[in-house]
């Protein structure tokens, strides 16, 4: 099962799982990337799904969303320019970004997450994060035709081996002149609470995290590792997304990553997964259930609002986990056929304007 994303609606994923084991489906390897690695990490780290669901509205959880505070650099005027920027600028990756110190929030440590059990215990995890091949003192020099970033998968040593002789997904030359290696990595030592964390990084959103003398970013650069799946399992179940925010997201991508988001997301949906369970309406139904952006003029700078009272938070979590559960029982029951999911492509992800 592949765990893409979801930002702060992670609770989509126990939901999703929790249906799976429901339906006889029970995955034995969880492909997570962003938010899906909270996620995954609990489902991994819990043997009950109800035990699961109480954690993720426990209150542990609740003060974590709490404690998200925006950065220091975090002022208004400085944010939207460089996103005018971005947005104007039509260059693939034309600098190296400065993800030391260009974000808006701080990740409060340590992450929420139950003890970690054996490596042995099912589900078995694979987590995406993303490897710096460029030092702070380098920032905002010309890229040239230099990569910046190699995808990193944290796995187990079984996972490992069937990623060996892979290369990296945007190694064809379909995705152009972007700013990823060529080479896949993997690493079976990174603790678990560093690969979420790392994962969790999306760039302009939150530091860069240091492991090992080396820096890692979030696992945003490869949102969709459908290639990833197929190359470490037999049987794949995917979300269905919406596509990317035209105004900021595919700005974001073009100018850290050097591709086009809408592009990634297209190329993934017309691939075959066993079961795709569609949350493309995710923003029209889960639109307030999460933790919200807000402009706080008074001073200065864009902050995250978490739900307003703990009961809240336990509203939302729960709402999140029903719509996941719902919409995985819906594909679980009544797969979409291919000329469906073609359809579906064209609706949800035309090409940029």
């Amino acid at each position: 099962m592949v765990m893409a994303g979801g930002g702060f609606r992670f609770g989509i994923y126990l939901g999703m799982y929790a249906a799976a084991c429901e339906a006889g489906r029970k995955p034995d390897l969880l492909l997570a990337s962003c938010g899906g690695a909270m996620a995954a990490a609990i489902i991994h780290g819990l043997p009950e799904n109800a035990q699961r669901k109480a954690w993720l509205m426990s209150k542990q959880m609740y003060e974590f969303c709490c404690q998200l505070k925006p950065s220091y650099r975090c002022s208004i005027v400085p944010i939207f320019f460089q996103a005018l920027k971005r947005k104007l600028s039509k260059q693939a990756a034309p600098l190296i970004p400065d993800l030391f110190n260009d974000y808006l929030f701080e990740i409060p440590l340590p992450l929420p997450l139950p003890p970690s059990p054996s490596e042995t215990v099912q589900p078995a995890l694979a987590l995406i994060c993303s490897k710096l091949l460029f030092s702070e003192n380098e920032v905002l020099q010309a890229r040239g035709k230099r990569k910046l970033f190699a995808e990193t998968v944290r796995c187990e040593p079984r996972g490992a081996a069937l990623l060996q002789e892979m290369p990296s997904p945007f190694a064809h030359p379909r995705w152009g002149e972007h700013a990823l290696s060529a080479d896949l990595l993997t690493d079976v030592q990174m603790p678990l609470h560093d690969a979420v964390r790392i994962s969790l990084a999306d760039f302009f959103y939150f530091q860069c995290h240091p492991y090992k003398r080396e820096y890692y970013s979030g696992g945003v650069l490869d949102l969709f590792p459908i290639e990833v799946a197929k190359q470490l399992a037999h049987e794949i179940i995917i979300e269905f997304k919406q596509s990317f925010d035209q105004k900021f997201a595919t700005a974001a991508w073009r100018s850290v990553l050097g591709l086009d988001a809408n592009q990634r997301l297209r190329y993934v949906h017309g691939q075959f997964a066993d079961v795709w369970v569609d949350t493309s309406d995710i923003e029209e139904i889960l639109k307030n259930q999460q933790v919200q952006k807000k402009i706080d003029w008074r001073n200065n700078c864009i902050s995250l609002r978490p739900p307003d009272s703990y009961e809240a938070h336990v509203c939302y979590m729960n709402q999140q986990w029903e719509y996941g559960y719902q919409r995985a029982m819906q594909a679980f029951e009544s797969p979409p056929n291919h000329k469906s999911q073609m359809r579906n492509i064209n609706r949800y992800n035309r090409p940029e304007a």
